[in-house]
């Protein structure tokens, strides 16, 4: 299993939108054949507009699937509509 946290920087005023997006996605990895087994949402308390993503995956193979994926290109064309900057993400092999 690995875990990955995914870093995000969300626009002023879109944070329900990035929230509501995030549920929607899990929803989808949950039934993929991706090797998802998880995914939770954090906010920073001293600035609300930074999100960590952790996710969790049966391997390192299936993450790199998805990220290869029309449903991951879906995710980046929305993200662009409401992210600052590059998002970033680190692999932490449990």
């Amino acid at each position: 299993m690995i875990n990955i946290g995914l870093y995000y920087r969300v626009k002023e005023g879109h944070n329900a939108d990035f929230e509501n997006y995030f549920g929607k996605v899990v929803e989808k990895l949950r039934e993929s054949d991706f090797g998802f087994i998880d995914g939770k949402i954090y906010r920073e308390v001293t600035n609300p507009d930074e999100y960590m993503i952790y996710t969790e995956w049966k391997d390192t193979e299936g993450f790199a699937k998805f990220m290869k994926s029309s449903a991951f290109f879906e995710t980046i064309e929305f993200g662009k509509t409401i992210i600052e900057g590059q998002p970033r993400h680190k692999i932490f092999n449990a």
